[in-house]
């Protein structure tokens, strides 16, 4: 028997749109609408509108928010100011990833994080596992609805929708109760394309009904509705990694390029620390890093990568940037062979092709 594809409340928008769905994860979404490489174009020069209400929202309250955070994740959340967002990540004790994800922190002991979809059942039941009595934990998932709207375009769009002075909202801050439209929405400067833009959560009648009203207003700028494969080659573009390929239960934020968002020096022990500690001591045994093919072919994600006849690591993501119009992929490789300007070899269909390592993000706005 085939198990049922989730769909979120924007499913019947999609069709008014042409959209072409799949199964991503679990979920019935849409790939594209008039083609990835328009809607790509579009985003990185107008502005595209996407539905991520796939993604999980969980609420974490009570006296001991900071502190269970602070044990859960390799950021620093001590560092946040009310109306701040962070990236950060979620490890197992021995530095594998359990996800990545945002912090948005509401006030004091309030904060909501966003969860990757596919994740979102095991991500509630590890943050349940290490929690303490005092602190709240729901999952509201099922309450909110989620589109984002991105590129050049995206606040020159949003603002003929509200009198909120989006300018104000900088990157990586957000905004409760905001009236869009006459729908009272979370607005937040972030995103998953490179480009600026807003992430736009409410309750899911609200979002379907902003979709229809976002793509008029922004007719005269080109905005389009996007789809997830757009999506996934503009953030590849970009630099950052998805679940799955580029971090997962084997592969750590260090390894993934990620050090950032890993910080060792912050007071409070948290999961995963000593791990990362060594892992940073002794240098990592594999890095992720970005790859040219010099022949012709794409790396797709899984192929081999050699040097010599030595089998260093395999293609993580992997096609041709429409952007740059050159097929390009990461892969995690041995950290031996991750010198910019190394030449590899990718095998694609039995054959091994030349590659160069090259320095990411392969694109920056």
């Amino acid at each position: 028997m085939t198990e049922t594809l989730k769909r979120t409340a924007l499913f019947e928008s999609y069709q008014q749109y042409g959209g072409k769905t799949i199964d991503f994860g679990g979920w019935e979404l849409p790939v594209q609408f008039s083609g990835i490489k328009a809607e790509h174009e579009a985003v990185r020069t107008k502005a595209g509108l996407f539905d991520v209400s796939h993604m999980g929202e969980v609420f974490i309250s009570g006296e001991g928010a900071l502190a269970f955070l602070q044990n859960l994740v390799t950021n620093d959340v001590s560092k946040l100011k009310d109306g701040q967002a962070q990236y950060t990540a979620m490890c197992y004790e021995d530095g594998g990833t359990v996800d990545d994800l945002l912090i948005y922190k509401r006030k004091d002991n309030d904060y909501l994080l966003v969860v990757n979809a596919s994740n979102i059942e095991k991500d509630v039941e590890w943050m349940k596992k290490h929690a303490t009595k005092d602190v709240v934990i729901e999952d509201r998932s099922e309450e909110f609805a989620l589109i984002a709207l991105q590129g050049p375009k995206a606040q020159e769009v949003l603002q003929k929708l509200t009198s909120e002075p989006l300018e104000e909202i900088k990157f990586f801050r957000f905004k409760e109760n905001v009236d869009v439209s006459g729908h009272n929405v979370l607005v937040s400067r972030t995103g998953y394309t490179g480009e600026d833009g807003f992430e736009i959560y409410g309750t899911p009648e609200s979002v379907v009904a902003l979709w229809p009203i976002i793509l008029k207003a922004g007719e005269e700028e080109g905005v389009v509705p996007a789809g997830l494969g757009c999506r996934d080659t503009l953030r590849f573009e970009a630099g950052l990694p998805l679940y799955g390929q580029e971090l997962s239960k084997d592969i750590s934020p260090l390894e993934a390029g990620l050090g950032f968002v890993v910080k060792l020096n912050k007071e409070s022990y948290f999961i995963g620390k000593e791990a990362l500690a060594k892992q940073k001591e002794n240098g990592v045994s594999r890095k992720l890093v970005g790859l040219e093919m010099i022949d012709k072919g794409i790396p797709r994600t899984g192929y081999k990568v050699f040097v010599g006849d030595e089998e260093i690591g395999e293609v993580t993501t992997g096609t041709q940037s429409p952007t740059l119009k050159k097929n390009i992929g990461f892969a995690l490789l041995a950290s031996v062979h991750t010198a910019v300007g190394t030449e590899v070899e990718v095998e694609i269909r039995g054959k091994r092709l030349k590659a160069a390592l090259i320095a990411t993000p392969f694109y920056k706005r």
